[in-house]
């Protein structure tokens, strides 16, 4: 079995806020609304929008992953494999502890953790409870703070001592880009079991049941 072969629409059931589809703004100044004329003319977004829709996709995209893996025989999620992490459960663990810390940073306080590898839950379930609640938190934390919380520069140091400066919306994107990152990490492994694989790219996540060219009722148009 090929892997081109294996892909599907996940079937479970996710609520998705109907914030995320104001995220179709950005597409209206971009490079993609030279591409798909028509669509999306007179959109426009703000950092803020940016950045609660992005929040609310790597919820989406995390609970549809799990989903997905929790479909796996338990034994394909422990097994050792040629990747950075050694397993699936591994490789989900990463993240979370990446995001603890830079949580940490963005609060400017300390945390316990010593290496980017720490498990913090071998049990699935329990990792899946601890992910949600971060995404949530995540969620929540965007919903709330203002311009000045975006753009204070926070001083941070890494667990290679190396020291940086971002300021907090910067510091968010690369969470949200980071855990992007390390989901492809695990999508690939079901290539090697191999088994259906999960679609969670951002414009499935936006557009949902409808087309590319489909705008939500609620984005108005400039006139």
């Amino acid at each position: 079995m090929r892997c081109g072969d294996i892909f599907r629409v996940p079937q479970q059931n996710v609520s998705i806020d109907p914030e995320p589809w104001s995220f179709w703004r950005i597409v209206a100044s971009g490079i993609i609304r030279r591409h798909i004329s028509g669509c999306f003319q007179g959109l426009t977004i703000t950092d803020s929008e940016v950045m609660k829709t992005t929040a609310r996709y790597n919820q989406w995209a995390h609970r549809d992953l799990f989903a997905t893996v929790r479909l796996l025989p338990k034994t394909e999620v422990i097994k050792h494999r040629r990747s950075l992490f050694k397993n699936i459960l591994n490789t989900l663990n990463h993240p979370l502890v990446a995001d603890l810390m830079w949580w940490a940073h963005m609060h400017k306080e300390s945390h316990i953790h010593k290496t980017l590898n720490e498990v913090l839950h071998c049990d699935f379930e329990k990792l899946a409870a601890a992910r949600e609640v971060m995404d949530q938190r995540l969620i929540d934390y965007v919903d709330g703070f203002s311009e000045n919380d975006a753009n204070e520069q926070i001083d941070f140091t890494l667990l290679s001592s190396a020291k940086g400066r971002m300021n907090r919306r910067m510091i968010l994107m690369h969470m949200f880009n980071h855990n992007t990152y390390h989901r492809g990490f695990v999508v690939e492994t079901f290539c090697q079991i191999p088994a259906a694989l999960p679609l969670i790219d951002l414009p499935i996540f936006m557009r949902g049941a409808g087309s590319m060219c489909f705008l939500p009722p609620h984005l108005e148009v400039a006139e």
